[in-house]
């Protein structure tokens, strides 16, 4: 009798702390969930200024990029010297991003993450990644499906999810990076998923135009860029969240 109660005390004992680690990794997990969905939303554009952003390998940014009715605007009408993609003045690794674009016709242009701003690479698409930004119907380049609005360029996304709206008409582009995983969504549909270094990303790498290039995808954290293609474009609503 003795010994069965003895049998039945560890029993509880180990059922408690079995509960009781449970318990607290379940708490963790739950907490680190909690942390994530409630990180604070930052403005990377205050709707009224250029604060926070410079020209590529400028101190300043160029006088083609200006703020009018809240919206960041670029003009491709001004001489050379205002000419140039823009980057944020801080660096990202794990985050949410969040924009809305509006693209002139025939209007080409990109949202570049992990940006190198390093006077060895001549411009922000060396080394970072792009979503596109394009007129669909009318732009030069969407003969090629991955080139096409939303999609990662020249790397994944196709006509079936490229669904942006009319040309004028205000887009809404969203970049999830995390660890390596990065998903894009144009309008609410997902047009890329991929984890960044795997064997699939390496596959389509391969098959893209960056295959050789040095520096293109290899920094974790880096700025995000707006890009001069040459044609009127702007941008609204611009805001990040780290996770």
């Amino acid at each position: 009798m003795m010994m069965l109660k003895m049998k039945n005390l560890a029993f509880v004992a180990a059922l408690a702390f079995c509960l009781g680690s449970c318990t607290m990794t379940a708490t963790q997990d739950e907490n680190e969930t909690i942390a994530e969905t409630q990180a604070e939303w930052v403005d990377l554009f205050d709707g009224n200024s250029t604060s926070g952003w410079h020209t590529y390998l400028r101190d300043t940014v160029a006088s083609g990029w200006t703020v009018v009715d809240g919206e960041l605007r670029f003009n491709p009408e001004v001489a050379q010297e205002g000419r140039g993609d823009i980057v944020t003045d801080g660096e990202y690794e794990n985050f949410e991003l969040e924009l809305e674009w509006k693209i002139s016709s025939g209007g080409n242009s990109g949202i570049f993450i992990g940006v190198k701003e390093d006077e060895k690479y001549s411009n922000t698409y060396r080394t970072g990644i792009e979503m596109q930004v394009l007129d669909n119907i009318d732009a030069s380049d969407n003969q090629i499906e991955n080139h096409l609005a939303g999609t990662l360029y020249d790397m994944m996304g196709n006509a079936e999810v490229s669904q942006p709206n009319a040309v004028g008409e205000w887009n809404q582009a969203r970049i999830l990076k995390n660890n390596g995983q990065l998903t894009l969504w144009l309008n609410g549909v997902q047009t890329a998923d991929v984890e960044i270094g795997s064997e699939a990303w390496n596959e389509l790498l391969n098959a893209s135009k960056f295959k050789d290039w040095e520096g293109f995808a290899a920094y974790s954290k880096g700025k995000i860029g707006l890009q001069d293609h040459g044609d009127v474009v702007a941008y609204r609503n611009i805001r990040i969240r780290e996770l």
